[in-house]
């Protein structure tokens, strides 16, 4: 039987952001800009899509969902959830 405190709503909103970069690095002294305005499942979707060397420059923005869906998510998050997306 699968434990309802473990089940995530792909259908939330939620935001895929960029980070400025800078020879492939984050510039901190700026701010993420939205790329994508949808749902969780979509913004996971369009993440995955990136290349490997380019996914540490984006984060997906989304209401918490404890305990596996923090309000934002790191791109090592981002893959995991993907990866469980299928059994969740």
């Amino acid at each position: 039987m699968t434990d309802p405190s473990h089940q995530v709503d792909f259908q939330a909103a939620a935001y895929l952001y960029k980070w400025p970069s800078l020879g492939n690095s984050r510039r901190e002294d700026r701010a993420p800009y939205m790329i994508v305005n949808g749902t969780l499942d979509q913004c996971i979707r369009d993440f995955m899509g990136k290349p490997d060397k380019t996914r540490h420059l984006y984060e997906i923005r989304t209401k918490s969902q404890p305990p596996l869906v923090p309000d934002v998510l790191s791109p090592e998050h981002v893959i995991e959830l993907s990866r469980l997306r299928e059994f969740l």
